[in-house]
This record gives C-alpha cells, structure tokens and sequence, in this order.
C-alpha cells in the first residue's frame, strides 16, 4: 500500500472555508435571534465541520447557563458566493454547570421515600423473592384431576415392584390447610439473597457495632424486653419491646444492646419502715417536778407537804 493511499484514508479536518469563516455577524445575527436579548456575548472561537461548513461559537450571558456557548453553523454551496445558516443551539463548554447524569427511579428511591398512596412494583424477576407455595397447581382432592392421578400413582406401584417402601399418600387439602395456617400461601417469599440483604441492613443499624452496643452492659439475647422473629432469621434477630430503648419496635441483633437492658440495673426494694405502735391501754406517769436520785420522790415545796401530782 503506497504513502498516498494511507494518507488518502487517514481522516483529517479540512480547513475553514474562508466565506464561512468570515461569516461572523451572519452567525451572530441567527444566535441573538434564538436567545433572548442581551444573552449573547463575544465571539469565542470556531471550528471547521466539514467542506464549507464553519460553525461559530458566542459565549452565552445567561447567569442560569454559565460556561455554555451559542453554538451557529453556516455553510455555502460549491462555488457558491453566499453563505448560508445551517442551525443554532445552545452547547455546554468545558466548565459549563451541567445537570447531574439522569437515574432511573428504582436506583434513586432509598428508605423512608414512600409516603401514604405511594406504590413500589417489584419486578417480575426480584432477586430478592422466590416462589412460595399456594396450592395453585394441586388438584382438589375430589377432583376428576385427583382421581386420575391416584390411578396413575396404583398403576406406577403394580408396574414397579421394586419400590416396596413408598411413602404414605398425603392428602393434598391438608397440606394447603397448614401451608394456610403457616402463612406460606404466598405467590412469592424471601428468598436467600433477600434473606441476607435484610440482614445485613438490620446488622448495620442495630447491630454489635454500633456505639450503642459497645458501651451497652449485656447484649439483647439475655434481655427480657426481647420478642423472637419466626423464621431462619430467628437465631441472630428479634424485636426490642423496651419503650424507653432506642431501639423499641425495631429489628435487633442478638449482639445488639442497650443500657435498657432488663437485667442491667436492678433497683433494690425500699426497706419498709416499721409501722408506728401506739398504745391507748396504758397511762404513762411523768414528773412535774425534778425526781430525787437517791430516794425516787419528788422534793417536798417549802411551804406544804409533799404531792405525788404524776397520777392523774
């Protein structure tokens, strides 16, 4: 391959057409037009889009549009005199202030967004959900469908007579009563990868590494105020039913805890005081005078006898 015929391939932008370049009011013109008035300011630069075809650059005055450009081409005809517009937008420079890259809803939504009225479809293939169980499939056991799968099930055990130890047939209505009953009659449940998820989020927030849980005196597994959650998450997770605890009505870990622990503090019992004895039945004697110490009565007055005055 010759030198000519790589450089013939090799893409490179021609140089402006002088007409077109030339072209600075025309350009000028067609941008104050789009713009309101007094939004278009000085010719910045321009670039060479193709043969005869120039576009010119205007910065932009807007204060809402800061570092953007009036972005007009012209072109012209070959061997044509008269240049032509071509068209006139609005582009973002370098540092122009640009609105931040579009997220779809489902990325942007976090916890605590929806509100009263609000809907949040699941898709159909969640990672987060599986199929549960709802006995939609199985036949009623009356059913023409029942019975003919009963005959089938006899003609498969007269046919096979290696199997001798089949399981018991278990009755169909039974099993969806108690499915029922377990609250397993659901199109879809938690699956491991959503089981794990929820996990982790609750961990994080009530969890053995939250301050709270490291100045706690004991962890939630020994305390009272703590209502175990059915299911596999039974054995690391439960709900706090202390009101006066931080984390009162929410999920907790076992190893989360909180200075509202049962068994914490206790507060011993106020002694008893000792109920007051009062006796009516008995009259007590006191002296209205000093009682001598040797003899026990009371000194005689100057003037008289001696009176015993204790007695009433």
């Amino acid at each position: 391959m010759s030198a000519a015929t790589t450089r013939s391939r090799t893409a490179r932008t021609p140089a402006p057409d002088r007409l077109c370049a030339e072209a600075v009011d025309l350009a000028r013109e067609a941008a104050e037009e789009a713009a309101a008035p007094g939004e278009v300011g000085e010719h910045v630069s321009l670039v060479s889009e193709g043969d005869r075809v120039v576009t010119h650059y205007f910065e932009c005055l807007d204060p809402g549009y800061r570092g953007w450009r009036w972005a007009v081409t012209v072109a012209r005809a070959s061997r044509a005199k008269k240049v032509t517009l071509d068209e006139t937008v609005l582009l973002p420079g370098s540092d122009a202030l640009l609105a931040p890259e579009w997220v779809p809803w489902s990325e942007r939504l976090r916890p605590g967004d929806m509100g009263p009225g609000d809907l949040l479809p699941t898709q159909a293939e969640d990672p987060r959900l599986e199929p549960g169980y709802t006995g939609e499939d199985e036949p009623p056991p009356n059913s023409v469908i029942a019975e003919m799968s009963e005959g089938i099930a006899d003609l498969v055990d007269v046919e096979d007579a290696e199997l001798t130890n089949r399981p018991p047939e278990v009755n169909r209505g039974a099993i969806a009563s108690v499915a029922e009953e377990l609250g397993a009659r659901r199109a879809r449940v938690l699956s491991r990868y959503g089981l794990r998820m929820a996990a982790e989020r609750w961990d994080e927030a009530f969890g053995p590494r939250t301050p709270m849980a490291q100045a706690a005196p004991a962890s939630c597994v020994t305390c009272a105020f703590l209502l175990p959650v059915a299911g596999s998450l039974r054995q690391a997770f439960g709900v706090c039913a202390n009101e006066f605890s931080p984390a009162d009505g929410r999920v907790v870990s076992l190893a989360y805890g909180c200075g509202g622990h049962s068994e914490a503090a206790v507060m011993p019992k106020p002694p008893k005081p000792v109920p007051h004895a009062l006796d009516t039945m008995r009259v007590d004697e006191y002296a209205l005078r000093p009682v001598d110490d040797d003899s026990g009565s009371v000194p005689a007055r100057p003037d008289g006898p001696t009176e015993d005055l204790g007695h009433s």
